[in-house]
């Protein structure tokens, strides 16, 4: 039986001589196939490396833009709160100083004078929670008109201001942490023209 005498060299240690074909190994591709084949894997690596570099530089600038966005959401997330809360400053500063007309000295009432002294310190209390918090009054009397921070509600005739000064203040502006959340209305002065 020749299959079985096969079987038996190869268990045996037999060995076939060099001439064996079965034993040489078989080189389908040519060196110049391996060339071009290796200079194609170096390409792709290349443009692999490549395109994971900009996938890594945009998912920073993602991290980035993300984070400021959560940093900015931390800051102005009362914004509406204090446009709000801006509006009952108004009402307070209007209350003290009509109580403050009220407790002249000519009208010597100690009631009207407690209630005045007590709307004070609440002012004074919310002004200092506005600092607090990052929320600034605006004081553009004397200052440049700047239409980011202010609405121009009158003209007024420049005496002893130069054009484009803000000569009086009808309704306060405020800025939160640098941002303008209520424009200042404004009356800027015009030279005069007779």
């Amino acid at each position: 039986c020749v299959f079985s005498t096969a079987a038996q060299q190869r268990s045996t240690g037999d060995e076939c001589g060099p001439e064996d074909p079965h034993d040489e190994p078989k080189h389908p591709l040519s060196d110049c196939a391996l060339q071009h084949k290796a200079i194609k894997l170096e390409e792709q690596v290349r443009d692999l490396t490549e395109r994971y570099r900009k996938a890594l530089a945009d998912s920073e600038n993602v991290r980035r833009r993300t984070q400021k966005f959560v940093e900015d959401a931390k800051l102005f997330g009362i914004q509406s709160f204090c446009r709000d809360l801006v509006e009952v400053a108004d009402i307070l500063e209007k209350t003290t100083e009509s109580a403050a007309e009220e407790a002249e000295p000519s009208n010597p009432s100690p009631t009207l004078k407690k209630i005045y002294e007590g709307l004070s310190l609440i002012e004074a209390k919310l002004q200092s929670v506005f600092a607090k918090h990052g929320l600034q009054k605006m004081n553009p009397v004397g200052g440049r008109y700047d239409p980011y921070d202010h609405e121009i509600v009158c003209h007024v005739p420049a005496e002893g201001l130069q054009p484009g000064t803000i000569a009086l203040v009808t309704q306060d502006g405020y800025k939160l942490h640098g941002r303008t959340i209520r424009h200042a209305l404004v009356g800027v002065a015009v030279e005069s023209q007779e």
